[in-house]
């Protein structure tokens, strides 16, 4: 008799997807996320008890956990496949305590891809609960529980209810009302140039250059007086080519993408929010009716990950595919290095299958989801191209005692750029040749043009931008990104215009309290510093109740001061 097998994912959607691979030998269900939690209205911590959390089934979900367990008592054999990450593998620990499934019995399944062979193969090599996962996901959610719940009451006691603060929101909005005091602190300092039109003789091509200084010296012009005595100095000068540099520069293609790198792309390129590109991927992942022989399937590789780390055989099915349909000439098979604070739990994100082109399943897709879908695969196709190269010239210009540089440059052979080019390569200036100028000719001036300018205080942040931020001071990790904009501006700390991200008196008030009461919490460094931490802990070298410990019993006693020592806000 065929054994009876129970798989739990955590979205129908997925459920949906692998029961088409499995066949009838299998059940599939889905947890629909977390099933187990602490407790809303509560701390939920026992303190006393070496920081224990008091877990509770979430309401709404008792219906739903005793369908699981009926299911479960029928079946020979449960697999939980959850999602393969910390947190992933907290709802599988969860899910076996409540099914009575033996945590070091092999029951957990992961897979980066919902594709029928990444399934099947994952079923074959099931393992046990990976308990340092666990422990660094419960760490990070007593943690901010802690945080939370503690310094909320205090907001809302002396400002307004409904505040909330956090470990990660709170250095967010931090980051963002700085930025906006060093806008409105910003002092605008003068600078002019001076921009002329030349034109060779020879080719009768015209070209433009900019003032750089005297005699081969950098000089920068100051106001319109010293600007003014260059201008006449150099009216009627003859203008002689000094140098001519000829050289070629290459462009290298950008790594695949991790979770930052899409949300930062998405952002500049579609204008889509963190939460919008993290749910648009979530579709793509979890499987896709394409018809036909293919039926449905997963169309990208996990979203939330901090690695570039490509798997051996998408390498060698992308090398196959770009030797076939760009020429050898254009394939650089390449591994990237992954950052040194990163997770490097799955690979970058990707196409499943490089064979499956944007263009050809676009009729399958939303527009969204096919212009996320093609923006991946594009960048993941690029990663294994070569070099775009240029010919580049650059030109030192003498008139009459004065020096003007010229550049240009012309793409010789495009690379990886046939593919793929990045958002913020699209704001470059196309450099267009300059003529075939030679050392010691003249040039003619045709016109001459003085610019005042003053400098620009830093942008506000966009989504982008703040993402880059926190990921490069290693703060959050990849799946807190989305749910942490999304935070702040739904709590009224910051507001959306037009791009930017802009705070509100509230969100200043907000961090000023944190600032001058909580300054660990909003101290970048020591929210960096903690996430390295639970990192000690998923790999195994620290115990979470101990990096607890060195945390809260510090904490307390700052809490009780900012108890006593913030002032009522109206």
């Amino acid at each position: 008799m065929a054994t009876k097998k129970l798989l739990i994912v955590e979205s129908p959607a997925k459920a949906g997807t692998i029961k088409k691979y499995l066949g009838k030998d299998y059940t599939v269900m889905a947890s629909m996320g977390h099933i187990i939690d602490l407790p809303k209205s509560q701390m939920g911590i026992d303190f006393e008890n070496d920081y224990t959390p008091k877990y509770i089934t979430i309401r709404g979900k008792g219906q739903l956990l005793t369908q699981l367990k009926k299911e479960a008592k029928k079946a020979d054999v449960v697999y939980l496949a959850t999602d393969p990450d910390r947190e992933g593998e907290a709802i599988s620990w969860h899910l076996a305590e409540a099914l009575k499934i033996d945590p070091e019995s092999n029951c957990r399944v992961t897979f980066n891809e919902i594709t029928k062979t990444a399934v099947k193969a994952a079923i074959k090599q099931p393992r046990k609960i990976d308990m340092d996962l666990v422990d660094a996901q419960q760490a990070r959610r007593v943690l901010d529980r802690i945080v939370g719940y503690t310094i909320s009451p205090i907001l809302w006691e002396k400002v307004k209810r409904g505040l909330s603060a956090g470990r990660v929101q709170s250095v967010a909005t931090k980051l963002i009302c700085d930025r906006e005091e060093e806008i409105e602190n910003f002092t605008p300092q003068e600078y002019w140039s001076i921009e002329t039109v030349l034109n060779d003789p020879k080719s009768k091509k015209d070209f433009n250059a900019k003032y750089y200084g005297e005699k081969g010296k950098e000089v920068k012009l100051n106001n319109a007086e010293e600007t003014k005595k260059v201008s006449d100095a150099i009216a009627n000068a003859d203008f002689v080519i000094e140098k001519v540099k000829r050289g070629q520069q290459k462009r290298n293609p950008q790594p695949p993408f991790t979770t930052s790198t899409l949300q930062q792309d998405a952002s500049r390129k579609y204008n889509f929010q963190a939460a919008k590109t993290m749910q648009i991927a979530q579709t793509l992942y979890e499987g896709i009716n394409l018809g036909g022989k293919i039926g449905t399937i997963g169309l990208i590789t996990y979203m939330r990950t901090d690695s570039l780390r490509i798997a051996d055989d998408a390498q060698k099915e992308a090398v196959a595919y770009l030797t076939e349909n760009y020429g050898s000439e254009y394939v650089k098979a390449k591994q990237y290095k992954t950052k040194k604070n990163a997770q490097d739990a799955h690979e970058a994100i990707r196409p499943t299958s490089i064979n499956i082109k944007p263009i050809d399943i676009k009729d399958k897709l939303t527009n969204d989801q096919y212009r996320l879908y093609k923006l991946i695969w594009e960048r993941f196709a690029a990663s294994q191209m070569t070099s775009a190269v240029y010919d580049t010239m650059q030109v030192t210009i003498d008139a009459n005692g004065h020096t003007f540089k010229a550049s240009g440059s012309n793409i010789k052979f495009k690379g990886y750029m046939t593919v793929y080019v990045e958002s913020t390569d699209n704001k470059e200036k196309k450099e267009k040749m300059l003529p075939n100028l030679e050392e010691n000719q003249t040039v003619a001036l045709k016109s001459s043009e003085e610019k005042q300018h003053f400098t620009q205080p830093p942008a506000r942040y966009s989504d982008a931008t703040l993402i880059k931020e926190l990921e490069e001071n290693g703060i959050g990790r990849p799946s807190t990104y989305a749910p942490t904009i999304s935070t702040i501006v739904s709590r009224g700390y910051v507001v959306r215009s037009k791009k930017q991200l802009v705070p509100t008196e509230l969100g200043f008030v907000t961090s000023e309290i944190m600032k001058n009461n909580f300054s660990d919490i909003v101290d970048v460094e020591f929210t960096a510093d903690m996430e390295k931490e639970l990192d000690s802990v998923e790999e195994g070298e620290l115990n979470w109740k101990k990096l607890i410990n060195d945390f809260y019993p510090s904490f307390k006693d700052t809490l009780e001061k900012a108890q006593k020592n913030i002032e009522k806000i109206q």
